[in-house]
């Protein structure tokens, strides 16, 4: 199923979503006394050509707390990563310009964005496809439609490791 997460009524505090993530070497920041790198937001990149579903991500990981950046296909998704250093890389496959596995494979090419987990979101749902994906270097592979809620859980697990 496809929809928003909604909070109403629920009485549910928004926290922002704070991860000890080897990215924070990445970006330059020294570990504290204790060797642990400080925690900080994790900033998701979005890749989606879908206008509808690009928004109900970005509202659901904004919900989260996360801080999202998007983009609309592979090549803007690429400039996006280079640019931004994402902690995370959720993109689609089939898009125009360029697909999600050309940019896995331009990402995995650079030394300095290798590092960034990339989670595959297709509506491609054959076992070949999902195989494809994880050999290419993706984290994790996610078929549409998806739950919100298990691509939040996905996301914070791939962060976490």
């Amino acid at each position: 199923m496809l929809y928003p997460l909604s909070y109403e009524g629920w009485g549910v505090t928004r926290y922002r979503v704070t991860v000890r993530c080897r990215s924070a070497e990445r970006h330059g920041r020294p570990p504290d006394r204790s060797g642990r790198y400080d925690a900080r937001v994790a900033t998701v990149l979005v890749v989606e050509d879908d206008p509808v579903i690009l928004q109900l991500l970005e509202v659901n990981f904004e919900l989260e707390g996360f801080s999202v950046v998007t983009a609309k296909d592979g090549f803007e998704g690429l400039t996006q990563a280079k640019e931004g250093r994402p902690d995370v890389i959720v993109t689609d496959i089939m898009m125009p310009r360029r697909s999600g596995l050309e940019m896995l494979a331009d990402l995995k090419a650079d030394g300095a964005l290798a590092e960034i987990p990339v989670i595959l979101l297709s509506a491609k749902a054959q076992t070949a496809d999902v195989r494809a994906g994880l050999e290419a270097g993706a984290a994790d592979y996610i078929t549409k439609p998806f739950e919100p809620l298990d691509l939040l859980e996905r996301v914070q697990r791939v962060l976490a490791s």
